[in-house]
């Protein structure tokens, strides 16, 4: 194996572990840089919709994501004011309708899955404690700099990907300029995950929630086989004063319990007494950056959020990470020897899918938030259309 082989990883997240991984299956190394000392239990609940859960399966991990995983019957849609249901969309037979599971998992499980399988595959070296720093690229290959244990070293590869997140240095480096830096949306998402045993039954059951409110939602399902619950409260205009100087270590950030219970005391007593159970709370700024229409440079790409920040009112960040990480390992098998070529034909057949489920994501954050006439409206069109035609409007996206 020469260096020049060797594709550089920047970021050690869903993306760049399946990055590595699909890498991998086609027979290329790779070196992921993780700015982390270790992989942590970081993070709370996430949704994986079968488009994710079928790479997953083709890169030997979802079997693993599954024993701690747990699988909704349905999808459950209420009104926040008085829980009212709405409707609901089944999801237990996904892999029937669509070839793949759709599973609720915690953040940790799947990393700890990836990572495991990663670290059984000798074409995969993982550094941690690595901060990419800078790079430079001609037409021989890509040379990364990054800080480890305090010291400066340099990579040499085939390419670079920057799967660095929303507020990614490479595409900081790639694109540039004020119009492309991170915004927030004023929006903030706060997160718990909760013992299943403190909560009253219904709470408890295997089902995917999702309640409408006036310029906030909120969404809750258990994990970890039932033993806990993630709750996730979505406000508008939370914290609009810090755009600029919110912390990049989201899930760090623990937020104000009675801000959040008086956000939500106009809501149905059901939903105020689950935003009341939780005892910490940690709060997440959503930022986001305008869509673009190449995600390659040369020998440096971008992947994940790093490429296309999705807003989570489809729950499809990671599921989108995960397909970029396959499409770019095709590309590079269709091209083993022309990186340049390679990175270009995966961003033109990724850029516009992302592109769409990107402002679709932004689309549905509305119709969750509407007030007044306009969610009696929405409420209307939910119950007529019924739980089969609600369904079929997911296949453009999960079966992919």
């Amino acid at each position: 194996m020469t260096s020049q082989q060797v594709f550089v990883i920047a970021g050690g997240g869903v993306g760049g572990l399946t990055t590595a991984l699909a890498l991998a299956k086609a027979g290329q190394p790779s070196l992921l840089l993780e700015r982390a000392s270790a992989f942590r239990e970081v993070g709370a609940g996430l949704q994986l919709s079968p488009n994710a859960s079928r790479i997953l399966r083709a890169l030997g991990v979802l079997d693993a994501v599954m024993t701690r995983a747990v699988v909704p019957d349905h999808v459950r849609l209420r009104r926040g004011s008085d829980g009212a249901d709405l409707t609901k969309i089944p999801l237990g037979d996904a892999e029937k309708r669509w070839g793949a599971p759709y599973i609720a998992v915690h953040r940790a499980d799947l990393l700890a899955a990836l990572v495991e399988q990663a670290r059984r595959e000798p074409l995969i070296e993982i550094s941690n404690d690595s901060t990419l720093t800078g790079y430079i690229q001609d037409e021989k290959g890509v040379a990364a700099t990054y800080r480890f244990d305090g010291e400066f070293r340099r990579a040499s590869g085939a390419a670079l990907i920057g799967a660095d997140g929303v507020r990614s240095m490479v595409r900081g480096r790639l694109i540039g300029g004020d119009a492309d830096k991170p915004a927030y949306t004023g929006h903030t998402a706060w997160r718990a995950v909760l013992p299943a045993a403190s909560l009253p039954e219904p709470f408890r059951r295997s089902a995917s929630n999702l309640w409408f409110g006036e310029r906030a939602h909120l969404v809750h399902y258990p994990l970890r086989g039932g033993a806990f619950v993630n709750v996730v409260a979505l406000v508008e205009d939370a914290w609009r004063g810090e755009s600029e100087g919110a912390d990049p270590d989201f899930w760090d950030n623990v937020g104000d319990r009675k801000f959040l219970i008086n956000r939500f005391k106009t809501w149905c007593k059901e939903a105020q007494n689950l935003i009341a159970a939780g005892d910490a709370w940690m709060r997440w700024p959503l930022f986001d950056r305008p869509p673009i229409d190449s995600w390659s440079r040369g020998r440096v790409a971008l992947l994940g959020d790093a490429a296309h920040p999705m807003l989570p009112y489809l729950a499809q960040g990671a599921a989108q990470a995960i397909e970029d990480s396959a499409a770019l390992a095709a590309s590079v098998a269709a091209s083993p020897d022309d990186p340049t070529a390679a990175l270009q034909a995966y961003s033109a057949s990724r850029a516009a899918r992302a592109r769409r489920i990107q402002e679709a994501s932004r689309a549905q954050g509305e119709i969750y938030h509407l007030s007044g006439a306009k969610a009696f409206a929405r409420d209307v069109v939910l119950r007529l259309a019924g739980p089969g035609r609600l369904r079929a409007r997911q296949n453009w996206i999960y079966a992919a």
